[in-house]
């Protein structure tokens, strides 16, 4: 393909990624495909002969399209949002084409140096303390990582590193293996999998807190934890509190649980992967509070603030903990500039060296969209999860089973789980809407997320109305 033809066929692309989404809504929600469709549709081989473009745009809807889960469909109400916008697609496609690796300052100064100034916009945006913005000598920051998971577990291996370097100038004659078994962290049991999954990779144990009415950790269920820990002679070092759990939305008490964190010397990470992009709106900015005694924070623009996946933010109090833990310089990455003082080399502060330039996602949404832009669509979100709220509360047979904070509604019909899990598998058979469950102790219930950048009040209406009708049909079943 030569320049020519790129320009023809980018521009076709292009229109057929706006007939895409501009069409999604006629389009099912969830495949009907079984396992392994795809296979017998391609050759076992790839060719050895180059095969004309259009081919290939052919394949997309014979092949590609048939086993896609329209995630940006209005009628997707699973999970969490994730991100889309076209200013950020157009960014994604000027980062493809610059297509640098942004391992160090000098691997592209502009890729290392958006990305800082990008981190401190936004980190205004939510009103973090300062400590946490790089400024111009700054000794926090900010940082993108592909994920909130790989958030989580950067601040586990920095504050592992920290404890143990701690511990050993204390006594040196302790070892770093003497000291990790007996190194303990601790999350809300509504927390996300991918926390007790860092644990898993950091090689430490992991001490799930019981969570409290509405679903939050509180501080006497983790001082409790803590005393019989320290009495059993295990080290507490790692706390991270959900702001916005998977399950349900709920918030862990971090004016509570933060003094402790502070009092006993442990790392606080603060996971608001779903929650975080909400904060921009002051009336949520509440939910933060506390945030000044965390260590790490992090959440994911790519859920919520119209920027496409990968892109999760996190800042750091101490950009010194993770380059102390990250930190190694072989030759072929060391450049004249590193010592100065006056640059960042993103490698020290992630799991991979190789990085893309993904702050030009934020740069072109934030510029294009503006913070009141950016408001106006957590806002047109949460006022539609409060319509669903409203409607469900309306049919007696149903019920809300936790606080409706932001953008997620968590519901289901009053009686059996087995009543609920039939009704969720009408739904999802029907393919009209896609939902997921959750369980909330030992209930099965329903999660209604709003997520579509283009969903509007008719197509919740449409949800509840279909949900009602396989209700109705659930209980008639039960019946007969």
């Amino acid at each position: 393909m030569n320049v020519s033809e790129f320009r023809r066929r980018g521009k076709e692309m292009v229109d057929y990624v706006a007939d895409y989404l501009e069409g999604i809504e006629g389009r099912p929600v969830y495949p009907n495909v079984e396992p392994g469709y795809l296979r017998p549709l391609i050759p076992t081989e790839a060719p050895q002969e180059p095969e004309a473009f259009e081919d290939v745009i052919n394949d997309i809807e014979k092949i590609i399209m048939p086993g896609v889960t329209h995630w940006h469909s209005p009628y997707f109400f699973a999970y969490f949002p994730t991100a889309s916008s076209y200013p950020s697609m157009l960014a994604d496609m000027l980062c493809g084409a610059i297509g640098c690796i942004g391992f160090s300052w000098a691997a592209s100064p502009a890729c290392t140096e958006l990305e800082t100034v990008m981190m401190d916009w936004l980190g205004k945006m939510l009103q973090l303390p300062e400590e946490f913005l790089a400024g111009k000598a700054g000794e926090g920051g900010g940082v993108i990582q592909g994920s909130a998971s790989e958030a989580t577990l950067v601040a586990l291996l920095a504050a592992r590193t920290k404890v143990t370097r701690r511990l050993q100038a204390a006594s040196p004659e302790l070892s770093q293996a003497a000291i990790m078994e007996k190194l303990v962290a601790y999350f809300s049991d509504q927390a996300h999998s991918s926390v007790e999954r860092a644990g898993l990779i950091g090689g430490v144990q992991m001490k799930a807190i019981p969570s409290d009415g509405k679903f939050a950790m509180r501080a006497s269920a983790l001082q409790e934890a803590l005393e019989q820990d320290k009495a059993a002679g295990l080290i507490p070092f790692f706390v991270v509190a959900t702001l916005g759990t998977t399950s349900c939305c709920s918030f862990d008490n971090l004016l509570e649980v933060g003094p402790i964190c502070k009092k006993e010397d442990m790392w606080l990470h603060i996971d608001a992967a779903y929650a975080g992009s909400a904060f921009i709106c002051p009336e949520f900015r509440h939910l933060l509070n506390g945030v000044e005694f965390a260590d790490s924070f992090n959440f994911n623009p790519h859920k919520w603030l119209l920027v496409n996946f990968d892109c999760s933010a996190m800042w750091v109090k101490k950009r010194t903990d993770l380059t102390g833990a990250f930190k190694l310089d072989p030759v072929y990455l060391k450049h004249s500039h590193q010592d100065s003082g006056l640059i960042t080399d993103y490698r020290h502060w992630q799991i991979p060296l190789g990085r893309r330039f993904r702050s030009l996602k934020l740069w072109f949404v934030f510029r294009m969209y503006g913070v009141k832009g950016l408001q106006a669509h957590i806002r047109k979100h949460v006022q539609l999860a409060q319509k669903f709220e409203s409607l469900v509360r309306q049919d007696s047979r149903f019920e809300i089973c936790a606080e409706v904070t932001l953008g997620l509604v968590c519901f289901r019909l009053k009686g059996s789980n087995q009543l609920n899990e039939a009704l969720l598998q009408r739904i999802n058979n029907a393919k009209k809407i896609h939902l997921v469950p959750c369980h909330l102790r030992d209930k099965f219930v329903l999660r209604f997320a709003i997520c579509s950048r283009i969903v509007e009040s008719a197509h919740v209406q449409f949800a509840w109305e279909h949900i009602r009708e396989l209700g109705e049909d659930v209980l008639r079943a039960e019946k007969e």
